[in-house]
């Protein structure tokens, strides 16, 4: 089944929200990688600056896929497999002190609802999308 008409237009304009802010987010990584590397190893994360810049490779990568509606389930998991690993490890609210918890919730938070939304992708990435380059799965 296509998704085309109205819902077609709504999924390009969500994918390129979303993949944009993703992919933005993953520049970022490349941008501030000192500062990000110094947080990673401050949370425990093993060879920090090499997460940092893969992570962001992944956010980067998933991202540009999404919004340009290619190869959506390699985007998806690229996506997914980011905020499984980060979410817990670098927003652990439940184990910082109280001044820092409402920060990390607010962090774990939106990665979780990131998380739901790289996995409705995966679920109709089987789908032909509409104003989608088309290629792979």
């Amino acid at each position: 089944m296509a998704i085309t008409g109205a819902e077609g237009v709504a999924l390009l304009v969500g994918r390129v929200l979303l993949g944009g802010v993703l992919a933005f987010m993953g520049l970022n990584h490349f941008m501030q990688t000192d500062g990000m590397a110094a947080y990673a190893e401050a949370k425990g994360v093993p060879v920090p600056r090499f997460a940092v810049l893969f992570s962001g490779g992944q956010l980067v990568f998933g991202g540009v896929l999404l919004a340009a509606g290619l190869y959506p389930v390699l985007a998806a998991g690229a996506l997914a497999s980011f905020f499984v690993v980060a979410t817990p490890m670098m927003h652990d609210f439940w184990a910082v002190p109280e001044d820092q918890k409402q920060d990390e919730m607010t962090g774990f938070l939106k990665n979780v609802g990131l998380l739901g939304a790289s996995l409705l992708v995966l679920a109709i990435a089987g789908q032909e999308w509409a104003f989608a380059a088309g290629l792979g799965l």
